[in-house]
């Protein structure tokens, strides 16, 4: 397993759900993090909560699908940080519950705008820096819908359906130098975007966003080559067995 200390760890979408988990999970795990999100009031809150528990984080209020944005944060990650070692592509908006027929073009383009454009402007500026050193994974949070279609989930499932297809394409054309690429479905968490789209669902009935933290810990962390390329489910994890060998490892 590889160490999180000191590694260089850039969460978007990190300002609530999975991806406040996630900024919490690697900087418990002595990971050097950095993260963005769209609301000033939720970066702040994420950030709090980490100094809260006397830990520090490298914030920004950043819109990953405005380039020049994208650039200077993370331009910014190296310059204080260092070299950018992991990048979780969490950051996403749900859009409309809508047909085809009947969705707004104007939600459409936002939607594929900041889910699509902006995880492809992240991914672009990080992977770029990782190329040279030969070293680095890209976890991207995916979807069921967007491995088949389903009704009224117009944008969203097009943007998940756009980001497999990316992840894929750039996990064989960096392979060559030895980097990562896999994306997760999470599957039912109990997150405001879960919520949004089942309003009727008991949120007690779904997953803690702290669960897919320990899932993206282990993908962080597991040397097995045959993660990259892959479009995972929790399921396909061996996260019970992993815990308990970690749990072992930590009271050595």
């Amino acid at each position: 397993m590889i160490s999180l200390k000191d590694k260089v760890i850039l969460i978007t979408g990190g300002g609530r759900g999975i991806g406040r988990a996630a900024v919490k999970r690697f900087t418990a795990e002595g990971g050097k993090v950095a993260f963005c999100a769209r609301s000033e009031g939720e970066v702040a809150g994420t950030a709090r909560a980490i100094e809260e528990e006397g830990g520090r984080v490298l914030s920004f209020r950043a819109d990953i699908s405005v380039r020049r944005e994208v650039q200077r944060m993370v331009s910014q990650v190296i310059s204080d940080l260092g070299d950018i070692d992991l990048l979780i592509n969490n950051a996403g908006v749900l859009g409309p519950s809508e047909t085809i027929a009947t969705y707004n073009p104007e939600a459409w383009e936002e939607v594929i705008r900041i889910n699509l454009n902006g995880t492809f402007l992240i991914t672009h500026a990080v992977v770029r820096t990782m190329i040279p050193r030969r070293a680095g994974t890209i976890i991207s949070i995916s979807s069921s819908v967007g491995r088949k279609g389903r009704a009224k989930w117009g944008a969203y499932a097009v943007s998940k359906f756009g980001l497999e297809g990316m992840m894929q394409t750039l996990a064989e054309e960096v392979a060559p130098f030895h980097l990562r690429a896999i994306t997760l479905n999470p599957g039912a968490t109990r997150t405001k975007m879960r919520s949004a789209a089942y309003p009727k669902e008991d949120p007690d009935s779904l997953q803690d966003p702290g669960e897919i933290a320990k899932a993206l810990h282990y993908l962080a962390v597991s040397t097995d080559a045959s993660l990259h390329g892959q479009s995972l489910n929790m399921s396909d994890l061996p996260l019970e067995a992993w815990l308990s060998i970690d749990s072992q490892e930590r009271g050595a």
